[in-house]
This record gives structure tokens, sequence and C-alpha cells, in this order.
């Protein structure tokens, strides 16, 4: 009999590109940048570290209502949706009675702005966009989106036949540079931070955390948005 390997344990993640959107991120940018100005839009419910290089903004983003956040907002979703689609199975009829509640906010990091590893309680999927990383070098590990393995147990012991495993079996964690247009899809529960942005430009990205509830399914466990 011949050996089978399987992935027995896994964790989903999505990633999509959004085209041609140089235009969109230039607005973004200008709009973002503005509102840094105003303090009724800071987030007035810090809870995860950071330090003052990083402004936050409140959670209503995607309630705005000018359409580039309403075409992010589209784009985020619909690729959130199309994730949830493939990995349940789920026919467009089923699809169609699953109905979102939103949070969504941005992030804008100045030189030396990090953010500390969260997860985000309450939700089932999150995702962040990146509208603009520049003026740092590429090859480092400024500004990386990193997230943690969760399978941490594995480091216990650690010898030459476990040392080299590849993903998913490998025990590091993942660590991603995201270009203007990136979508990162990944599942609330998951640790992540945001590594010390070394840049003389800006870092920004959009950040959304979603929960659903389904037409005719009375939903067990926690709160349902």
């Amino acid at each position: 009999m011949s050996l089978q390997i399987v992935p027995a344990f896994s964790i989903p993640m999505g990633f999509a590109k959004l085209e041609d959107c140089t235009a969109l991120n230039a607005e973004l940018r200008s709009l973002f940048l503005a509102r840094t100005a105003q303090p009724e839009y800071a987030n007035p419910d810090i809870y995860t570290h950071r330090n003052p290089a990083l402004f936050e903004s409140n959670f209503r983003l995607f309630e705005w209502p000018q359409p580039v956040i309403q075409k992010l907002r589209t784009f985020c979703l619909q690729h959130l949706y199309g994730l949830i689609r493939e990995l349940n199975g789920y026919d467009t009829a089923t699809l169609s009675r699953l109905h979102s509640s939103e949070q969504a906010w941005f992030h804008v990091t100045k030189k030396g702005g990090y953010f500390g590893p969260h997860n985000h309680p309450l939700h089932s999927w999150s995702g962040v966009y990146c509208v603009s990383h520049d003026g740092d070098d590429p090859e480092s590990d400024s500004g990386k989106l990193t997230f943690i393995n969760p399978n941490y147990a594995g480091s216990m012991f650690i010898d030459m036949a476990t040392a080299k495993m590849q993903r998913p079996y490998s025990m590091g964690n993942i660590m991603l540079r995201l270009k203007p247009g990136d979508l990162v899809l990944f599942p609330s529960w998951l640790l992540h931070e945001v590594l010390p942005y070394e840049g003389d430009d800006v870092r920004i990205t959009v950040a959304f955390n979603v929960c659903f509830r389904m037409t005719g399914i009375q939903p067990q466990g926690g709160a349902i948005g």
C-alpha cells in the first residue's frame, strides 16, 4: 500500500486583484488623507496595540455614500461571496439567502507605524485591501501583513524531520507585502499583525469584517449582525 499524505487541518484564504485600480486608489488616497485631519472620523474605541504613526478610522467606512467607496465595497463583497460559495458548495439560490453585516475602516500608516497581533471577534470573515504602499524597500519586511500560524503547538519540538516542511505543513508565519489593488480574505479568528512601516511615504489599507445570517435559518452560538 502506498503512503498517502493529506492536509488534515487547513485554513482557507482568498486572494484577488482589482485591475485598473490606479484612478480609484488615487481618489481613495486623497479622501482618506483628508479625513485623517477630521477627529470625527477617527476610531474612538481603540483596543489593539498600535502607535501614533498609525491612524485608524471609525468602522463605518462602507456606509459612506461616495461612489468610490461603494465600488470598493462591491468588489470586496463579490469576492467574499465567491469564496463562501466555493468553500460551502452553495448554489446561486442558497447564496442569495445569505445576508451580510459589515464593519469597515481605513488605516493610514506613516514611518514607524505598526499594528499589534489581533483578530476580529463576532465575525466570520475579514479582509484587507491595499490602496498604497510605497516609499520603502520592497525587499524588506516593512509594513508586511503577517498572519500568525495557529499551529503553535507544532513548535514544541523541532528537528530536521520537521524543520523544512513546506506549506501547508510549515510552522512559519505568512508574511505578505500587499500591492495596490490586492485583496486578501481570511477567517476572522486568525491572528495577524502589521509590521512597522519604514517608508517615507504612507501605507494605506482598507480593512473589513463581515458576519452573516441566512434567510430561514436560525443562527446558533454567537451574535449575528
